[in-house]
């Protein structure tokens, strides 16, 4: 696993640890890590199927402004690699 998907995988675990993200968001985000983690599927599809469902994610209503923001920075994270 390179250098960029380990940020990543820390952003999301950090997001998975915070009390103040909603269950729903947290399901979807370990969804995610997951994803990002099957080392047998190519990282450009990883890494589109995770944008994917993060930006349908930043999409929720019920998200505070720091969470969605987290989210962001995931996806810009993402983008970059």
């Amino acid at each position: 696993m390179t250098k960029e998907f380990e940020e990543v995988i820390f952003a999301i675990d950090e997001m998975l640890d915070d009390e103040m993200v909603p269950r729903n968001v947290k399901k979807k985000m370990e969804e995610t890590r997951e994803l990002l983690l099957k080392e047998e599927v190519a990282a450009s599809i990883r890494i589109n199927q995770a944008l994917n469902k993060l930006e349908e994610l930043s999409e929720e209503t019920n998200i505070n402004p720091f969470t969605r923001t987290q989210i962001w920075n995931v996806v810009s994270m993402l983008e970059s690699i």
